[in-house]
């Protein structure tokens, strides 16, 4: 009587080709995930970590505190002097806690620049005692830890505005590989997918076994997050991704734009209370925010010069997806406009709400620790998949040999 053989049943064609581009793509773009995954995860607790290395800074003394702060024109003249930059101060975020400093930052840039180190001219933070003008720290912030590493996040210390893509491609073909890789984990049946979502090392001796476990289990468990991490990371990278976004969530391809509002008073004498004015209005309608900052400069993030004065408001500390933002006349400080969270259109919601997404602050604490932990299997996946390639890759040398 003959045996009957049990033939392997041969993978699909899509799980064929998804094993090809998982293993090509990994090969040719695993040093840059590894790379950003890593700066991405160290980056998550920016925020926490500062708040205890800067307390000092941060924090006034109680017994400094009275009624009403120095004007922001003196404090900005002060600073200007101590300092002594050649450029002049960029902006000031005001705290609505009493207890906090203000913080002056400059900030100015070399289009011309091709890395980080040449493209950043200057960034400072400058914090002050807004009761007494006392400077209580200066934080160079162009060689602080931080902004290195979310330079090499963003564009591996290349020049921003092409270093982007750097970062960019290898991202959509890691977004690639990790929907193979959910193709590849797939079970075929039920006793298979006992297997999959767990590790069962008691029986498995060999660390080829291990590192592949690890490799696709962890994977797997961190796919979706991952998912999320390469969509909003791309979003700032492309435009198309981010016209994907809005025409989605708001039926148009782009986001409304500022319109530039002509000055009624533009033929007053400019007010020398002008930011003052501003911060009183701004506390005022916006009491339970907790931040606004200022720009001092009279010019954008790009250089341009500012018709007005734009006041944005952080609702909440350490995020950027609950903001406002009020129009005010430079020369008199009234209220030309008023744009509240709430009136913003689905898509420019997201789009304040995309960086927060992106690094997890979005979920508060706890979205900031799982978001801590994605990166750090995400950093992982490069390392045991190119061990697992590097394993066949000796196997069949051994083989032909």
């Amino acid at each position: 009587m003959k045996k009957k053989h049990h033939h392997k049943k041969k993978p699909s064609w899509i799980k064929k080709w998804s094993a090809k581009l998982h293993l090509w793509l990994g090969l040719s773009v695993g040093l840059v995930v590894f790379i950003v995954s890593l700066t991405g995860s160290m980056y998550v607790f920016k925020d926490e970590i500062q708040n205890i290395l800067r307390k000092d800074a941060i924090w006034v003394k109680p017994g400094t505190i009275t009624q009403s702060p120095v004007p922001i024109a003196v404090l900005k003249e002060k600073v200007s002097l101590e300092i002594n930059e050649k450029y002049p101060i960029s902006s000031v975020e005001i705290p609505l806690d009493k207890n906090k400093s203000y913080e002056f930052l400059y900030y100015e840039k070399d289009k011309k620049g091709w890395n980080y180190f040449q493209e950043v001219k200057i960034n400072k933070l400058v914090y002050v005692n807004q009761y007494t003008g006392q400077i209580l720290g200066v934080y160079d912030e162009k060689y602080d830890l931080f902004p290195i590493l979310k330079a090499i996040h963003w564009s591996l210390l290349l020049k921003t505005d092409w270093g982007k893509y750097a970062v960019g491609i290898p991202v959509v073909l890691f977004i690639i590989m990790l929907l193979t890789g959910i193709v590849l984990w797939w079970p075929k049946n039920k006793k298979a997918r006992r297997a999959r979502f767990s590790f069962d090392w008691k029986n498995v001796k060999t660390w080829k076994r291990k590192n592949y476990d690890l490799h696709s289990i962890l994977g797997f468990y961190v796919s979706f997050i991952a998912l999320l991490m390469g969509l909003t990371g791309i979003y700032f990278s492309y435009p198309w991704v981010k016209n994907v976004f809005n025409f989605t969530l708001s039926g148009s391809l782009e986001l409304p734009k500022e319109k530039d509002i002509k000055s009624p008073d533009s033929l007053l004498a400019k007010n020398h209370s002008i930011y003052d004015i501003t911060a009183r209005e701004t506390k005022n309608l916006y009491q339970e925010s907790s931040s606004f900052r200022i720009p001092l400069n009279g010019k954008n993030k790009k250089g341009k010069e500012l018709k007005n004065i734009p006041v944005t408001v952080y609702q909440k500390e350490g995020r950027f997806s609950e903001r406002s933002l009020i129009v005010f006349d430079k020369y008199s400080g009234k209220i030309l406009s008023n744009k509240p969270h709430q009136s913003l259109t689905n898509a420019e919601k997201y789009a304040n709400a995309n960086y927060d997404i992106h690094t997890g602050s979005y979920f508060g604490l706890f979205g900031k620790i799982i978001w801590f932990l994605a990166g750090l299997v995400c950093t992982s996946l490069p390392v045991t998949g190119f061990l697992i390639w590097w394993g066949k890759y000796k196997k069949q040398g051994k083989k032909k040999s």
